[in-house]
Order: structure tokens, then sequence, then C-alpha cells
């Protein structure tokens, strides 16, 4: 079986997009590990998928896989890609779409200067929505790693997020912390990692460890959740522009009740064509 696809990237944060809306395929996690793979496969971030509604209120069925073959709830940059992808192929002409995912549905809007906005949702922040262990909710919370101390907030975007205040980004101890935070025993559904730098009130630096990914140059939900914890320690105004390795993304977040905006670019890489029975016997 023959399956096209197209490479996209939102700020570097790379993505395999699947339409199966008019293509049949059932993929299992070892099939996705080989085409993560970046010297044997395609190589991304996540695999996005494309599908058809559940509900007749929405539009369409949004599905993301990490390169380890774990599906996830939600992603910010997927989910700006995907609105753009659903348009190129020609599988929609909205400029306002509701998609549904694992953690609800969200929306999407098309802007003229070819950008995407994406309502998140409200974030999540009792310990139990994330989820995260603790007693009940603050702002921060201590949490041991090895023989260090480190002072995080937990917030789900629809996918959990630990945020940690760094002087600078650029020397912060990602490569150290972010796997021992990631699979911590508090987060039972293992979390993503946030190293966040303070410019000022308007401007905000973001290094990502993404769970069952690594490092990434940018991560949608992961900004929102950094915005979304300096925002509530008074630490930024309501809108900022959060500056991620691969380029800045702007999150509004009006007040507490509301949800979080996302506005940032997509980037299509290029189309392409694989064979799953080159990748081993998984087509249905």
């Amino acid at each position: 079986m023959r399956l096209e696809f197209t490479k996209m990237h939102g700020l570097g944060n790379d993505f395999l997009v699947l339409d199966l809306v008019s293509q049949k395929a059932r993929l299992d996690t070892a099939t996705i590990q080989r085409l993560a793979d970046r010297n044997f496969g395609v190589g991304f971030d996540q695999l996005l998928i494309v599908e058809p509604p559940q509900h007749p209120d929405v539009d369409f069925r949004y599905r993301i896989f990490n390169a380890d073959g774990s599906e996830v709830s939600q992603c910010g940059n997927g989910a700006r890609c995907f609105a753009r992808f659903v348009r190129d192929r020609r599988l929609t002409r909205k400029d306002h779409l509701r998609v549904e995912t694992a953690s609800g549905v969200i929306e999407l809007h098309v802007q003229g200067n070819g950008w995407v906005r994406v309502d998140m949702g409200k974030p999540r922040l009792l310990p139990a929505e994330v989820p995260f262990q603790a007693d009940q909710q603050a702002l921060t919370y201590p949490l041991q790693v090895g023989d260090e101390v480190v002072e995080i907030a937990a917030v789900s975007m629809g996918n959990p997020h630990a945020v940690l205040l760094v002087d600078n980004v650029d020397t912060a101890p990602v490569e150290r912390l972010g796997p021992l935070i990631e699979r911590h025993a508090r987060f039972p559904q293992r979390v993503n990692v946030g190293f966040l730098q303070v410019l000022n009130r308007k401007e905000l630096r973001l290094r990502v460890f993404e769970r069952g990914t690594g490092e990434t140059l940018a991560c949608g939900t992961g900004a929102c959740a950094a915005a979304v914890s300096a925002m509530r320690q008074g630490l930024c105004e309501r809108e900022v522009t959060v500056h991620l390795r691969g380029g800045p993304l702007t999150i509004s977040w009006p007040d507490d009740q509301a949800s979080v905006l996302m506005t940032g670019p997509t980037a299509r890489v290029y189309d392409g064509v694989f064979r799953l029975a080159d990748l081993g016997d998984n087509q249905s």
C-alpha cells in the first residue's frame, strides 16, 4: 500500500502529516518509530493524522503520535500545520475549523497572512487534571530531582507541562533535568518540561524537552503553558511573545476564565510517498 504524506514544520517543530480521510491505513507503533527515524525513515518530532470526524458539529478528527509511537492528546504547532494541511489538500475551504482531539474540541483560524490562530481552550491547573501528584493547587511546587530540589509550575494544555524559571535558557540544564523530570514519579503520564526565561513584561524565552521526543525547536502547548505560568505569577502581561529556538509565537490569555490563544506560522517542506510494505507488514 502506498501512502501520500506531507512534511511540515511549525518553527522547526517538524511533522509528517497523513490524510486518512481519502486514504486508508493502520500504523502500529513499530511502523511509526521506523518512519520517525531520521536516518532510515522520513524523520519527525510528531506524526499528525487527519481523520473523518466522529461528531457532526466538528470538521475533522486530529490525532498526534510522538516519535516513539506513543499517542498524545494535543500539539499546538501541529494544530497550526493541521489547519494549513487540510486547506492545501482541499479537504476543506473553511478558514474557521472545529477539530476534535483526544483532549477535546479546538478551534483553528487560518489568517490572511498564512498564520494560524489556535484557540487552545482553558488551561487546567488542578493537580489531578494535569495530572500531577500534589495535595493542593499552588502557583509553583517544589520537586525533588535526584540530589536537588527545583521549583516548577504544573499546567495542562491538553497535555501535561512542568515549567521551570531559569536565568538564561542558553545555559539551562535541559539535557540533564529534562529526562529526569519527564519521567518523574509525580507525573503519572510523564510530562513535557519547559525552561522559561523572562526577558521583560512582553517577551519570554523558552526551551522545551518534550515527552517521548526530547528537546524540539518549538512547542506550541509548551509556549502556552509557560506563558500561563508567567502570567499567573505576575511576571508578564496577558499577551506576550514567546521566543523559541525555531522562532516566535504570540500567546494571549485575556483573563483566568478565558481560553489561551496561540498565533504563529506554518511551513510546508515537501510532499512524498512511502510504501507500508517497505516498513513491515502493517497495512489494513
